[in-house]
Order: structure tokens, then C-alpha cells, then sequence
């Protein structure tokens, strides 16, 4: 899996991005075109993609160097972060410091406000990853932060405790 290129949002002051559609800026591409050179070689026969844009089009530049256009699915998209999206963390904690407690947390009912629980969010990833490695040919995903910390979370014995302990930065290469 890897995560797409930085967008404005990912910049402090960090804010919830969730399913708002915010696109790559000029760092973010490239972080996308250092991640295709990362790829070209190994023996990725098919590429996976978020439809928000910022993943799409990660997945887009990736694909136009190794050779693949991206097939979207949109259980691959970040968790819906209801209406804290758009919204900075530090904003969020200040005015609902119970809820904030309780995602920093990564309580597995935890539901964002007008969003969906970790649980939710888990469940879906997990469907596509299933469906997706089904195949023979290796996959390369290009998703979401949150969305790749669910599939690691799902190698953990502590499960969606850990969401919090993994760092994966814009532009990054998780092996699954």
C-alpha cells in the first residue's frame, strides 16, 4: 500500500481531511513521481486507488511510469470524518475534548460526528484488501493514512488500539 502525495490539509496546522476531496499540491506530486521510481522493477501487475483525488491522482502519475491505470474502489477512500472534516485538530480537541479523547484513543465504536466508526471504516478496507489479494498478480494500492493504518491494525494483535502508533507519512511504501 502507499499513501498519496501532500495535500494543503496534511500541512500544520493539521485538520480532519476524511472524505473531503482535497488535491495534491506541487509536493505531493512529487512525492507521487519519487514513489513510481520506488515501483518501477518490482513485480506489481496491478494498481488499486481511492477515488478522492489526492489518491487517484498519486495513482495516476505512479501508473503512467510503470505502465498501469489504476482501478478505483471507493472502499479504499479515508474513514468519513463527518463533520470535523475541514476542521483542525487542535480546534476539535479544544471544543470537544470528550470525542477528540475518545479517537485518540481508537476506541473501535468511536463514530466521528456525521461520520462512521473505526469499526466501519476497518470493515470496509478489509473487504477490498480481501477481494483484492484474491488475485495472483501482486497489487499496489494507493490509499489513505488512516486507511492503510486499518490494514496494519489488522496485523496487530492489539487491532484497532494501534491505529495511533503508526507513522505513515505522505508518499510512503507499506509492505502488506
Amino acid at each position: 500500500m502507499a499513501r498519496h502525495g501532500e495535500t494543503d490539509d496534511n500541512r500544520p496546522p493539521l485538520c480532519f481531511q476524511g472524505h473531503r476531496d482535497t488535491p495534491l499540491n506541487d509536493t505531493g506530486r512529487e512525492q507521487a513521481h519519487a514513489l513510481a521510481e520506488k515501483v518501477v522493477g518490482q513485480s506489481v501487475g496491478r494498481l488499486y486507488a481511492s477515488p478522492l483525488s489526492r489518491a487517484r491522482e498519486t495513482a495516476e502519475i505512479v501508473g503512467a511510469r510503470i505502465g498501469l491505470e489504476p482501478t478505483l474502489d471507493s472502499r479504499l477512500m479515508e474513514g468519513n470524518r463527518g463533520r470535523w472534516e475541514g476542521r483542525l485538530f487542535a480546534d476539535v480537541e479544544r471544543a470537544e475534548p470528550e470525542a477528540y479523547a475518545a479517537w485518540r484513543a481508537a476506541e473501535p465504536d468511536f463514530r466521528f460526528p456525521g461520520g462512521e466508526s473505526l469499526h466501519e471504516h476497518c470493515e470496509r478496507v478489509l473487504a477490498a484488501l480481501a477481494d483484492i489479494g484474491s488475485a495472483e498478480r501482486p497489487a499496489l494500492i494507493v490509499s489513505h493514512g488512516g486507511s492503510i493504518r486499518m490494514a496494519l491494525c489488522h496485523t496487530s494483535m492489539r487491532g484497532l488500539e494501534a491505529f495511533h502508533e503508526w507513522d505513515v507519512p505522505n508518499g510512503a511504501l507499506i509492505e502488506l
